[in-house]
């Protein structure tokens, strides 16, 4: 499995690290809610609301440098709109590894 890092951040910031913690600092504030809402919508299986909580989230994906991850996740979100889940597990996977990548900063 892919691991979050900085190099999307740090290419796009053009090293100004004011910049760089604010976007940080957003995500680790956003991020815990739009997961457990995520969460919840797969668990009643509302997946259409699922679906956009995909794509909130994916943003994120992609600004912690997950390529791999953020492709899985454009696929999870397609499938959800269809009433597929099964890529779930996977997708949970990927919100697990950016939760202790958020919590260790």
């Amino acid at each position: 499995m892919e691991e979050p890092n900085f190099s999307y951040l740090n290419s796009f910031s053009a090293g100004d690290k004011v910049f760089e913690d604010k976007i940080l600092k957003v995500i680790k504030t956003e991020f815990p809610e739009e997961r457990d809402t995520y969460l919840n919508n797969i668990a009643i299986t509302n997946f259409d609301l699922a679906a956009n909580n995909v794509h909130k989230l994916k943003h994120k994906i992609s600004i912690l440098g997950l390529e791999k991850s953020y492709e899985l996740a454009c696929k999870h979100e397609l499938n959800l709109i269809e009433g597929n889940n099964t890529l779930h597990e996977n997708f949970n996977e990927i919100l697990n590894t950016m939760t202790r990548f958020l919590n260790e900063l």
